[in-house]
């Protein structure tokens, strides 16, 4: 997979990508990371890329112009499957659109800033637009990392037991049950017998159920999905 960023800010994204699952995936060689830095596509000679409301109002927008003269020159190099924005005013993240986005190919995310973009990029380029939560962040860069996290770790080879992600929460609309590890006994509280008892089948079917009652008390909303 090829995941190329447009930002304000790429150093906001070069921590993330460089450590834990998302490095090793990228010395793999199963996942690319590009950063865009937009100033490079600025206006004159003070490289400008936002402005003043249409109407007034509080606020920059990005500009039209540096955000459509980036985008046309990725698109002359390659084909996107998706082109996705990060933005608070839109449909929210989820497991399964993790899990659609990493069966694609080539992706190019455009990240907010200041009050958004010119609406026309998002009527003429944009192709998905993702929310990670009705909150608004500086910029969309720490969203773009948390949407290149949640799908570059499904990319098969990327985590070592395969297993693990497909049991993740919401994989199945349900969030996932307790889990235990060593010691047994820690200072009197024991993990539950049944998961030291070897029977696979009932540990499976308590786990079943611990995952169906924590949804209903925390996430009830799930079990309507």
């Amino acid at each position: 997979m090829r995941i190329d960023i447009i930002t304000v800010s790429p150093e906001l994204l070069k921590s993330p990508f460089n450590h834990s699952i998302i490095k090793r995936a990228q010395d793999k060689g199963l996942a690319k990371i590009y950063l865009h830095d937009l100033r490079e596509y600025g206006l004159g000679n003070y490289r400008q890329i936002d402005d003043t409301q249409f109407g007034g109002g509080a606020g920059m927008v990005l500009m039209i112009a540096p955000i459509s003269n980036c985008i046309k020159k990725l698109q002359a190099e390659r084909v996107y499957d998706e082109i996705i924005y990060m933005t608070p005013d839109a449909k929210t993240l989820n497991q399964s659109v993790a899990n659609t986005l990493s069966l694609k190919e080539n992706i190019l995310i455009l990240t907010g800033h200041y009050k958004g973009v010119d609406q026309r990029i998002r009527d003429l380029f944009i192709t998905k637009e993702i929310s990670i939560g009705d909150y608004v962040l500086t910029g969309g860069e720490l969203a773009a990392a948390v949407l290149v996290d949640a799908v570059v770790r499904l990319i098969p080879g990327v985590i070592g037991d395969e297993q693990s992600a497909l049991t993740d929460s919401f994989q199945d609309n349900l969030l996932s049950p307790p889990v235990y590890t060593r010691p047994a006994d820690f200072e009197g509280n024991k993990v539950p017998d049944i998961l030291l008892s070897g029977n696979f089948p009932k540990i499976d079917e308590w786990r079943s159920e611990k995952a169906y009652e924590r949804t209903a008390q925390i996430r009830p909303d799930l079990l309507d999905e």
